[in-house]
């Protein structure tokens, strides 16, 4: 049986292209599609090269159920976070327990929560001298960076380290492990 996945991104899609890219050739899943609450995102390019539908949304669309009610009629296996920023509802978390998923670029739960994001995160982590950080995908529940843990991966730091380092670490790690662990899940 096909599973079928689709993806959330707000920003560059980095996370989204490299997921498409490891399941491109996989006759056992199916990205059905991309959705963006961004029309200016980088992930709209980033998917162009892939067979894959994508799908601009409003806050609007998202929080008076309209949207929630479309991804129903798909029934996805996972909905999968790949930088996308906004809350997800209650009323989500209720339609699809333990079917959505999102990585943080720290090791959860230090520097989770509201506005705790990319450069936000990493700039973080500088200032407090952390000797290490890392990356968490956790499923997601009513609360931000709150989900279970479903995979965390560390990864040092120098003292000479600046945000831009820390961030090629980080990315370096999810570029690495979140389609593995996407995978993990579908065929568990």
């Amino acid at each position: 049986m096909i599973k079928k996945i689709i993806l959330f991104a707000s920003g560059s899609g980095t996370n989204v292209e490299n997921i498409c890219r490891f399941f491109e050739h996989d006759d056992n899943v199916e990205i059905v599609k991309v959705f963006t609450n961004n029309p200016k995102a980088g992930v709209l390019n980033r998917i162009k090269s892939f067979d894959v539908v994508f799908e601009v949304f409003d806050k609007t669309s998202f929080t008076n159920g309209r949207l929630l009610s479309e991804i129903k009629t798909i029934s996805p296996d996972l909905i999968i976070l790949a930088g996308f920023l906004w809350k997800i509802g209650v009323d989500w978390v209720q339609a699809f327990p333990s079917k959505i998923i999102n990585i943080h670029p720290a090791l959860l739960p230090k520097y989770g929560g509201k506005g705790m994001y990319g450069s936000h995160v990493h700039k973080a982590v500088k200032e407090n001298k952390e000797t290490e950080t890392g990356i968490t995908i956790h499923f997601v529940n009513e609360e931000y960076d709150k989900g279970d843990f479903i995979f965390q991966e560390k990864v040092s730091l120098n003292p000479e380290d600046n945000e831009d380092d820390i961030a090629t670490k980080i990315h370096g790690l999810e570029q690495q492990h979140f389609p593995k662990v996407i995978a993990s899940l579908l065929y568990k």
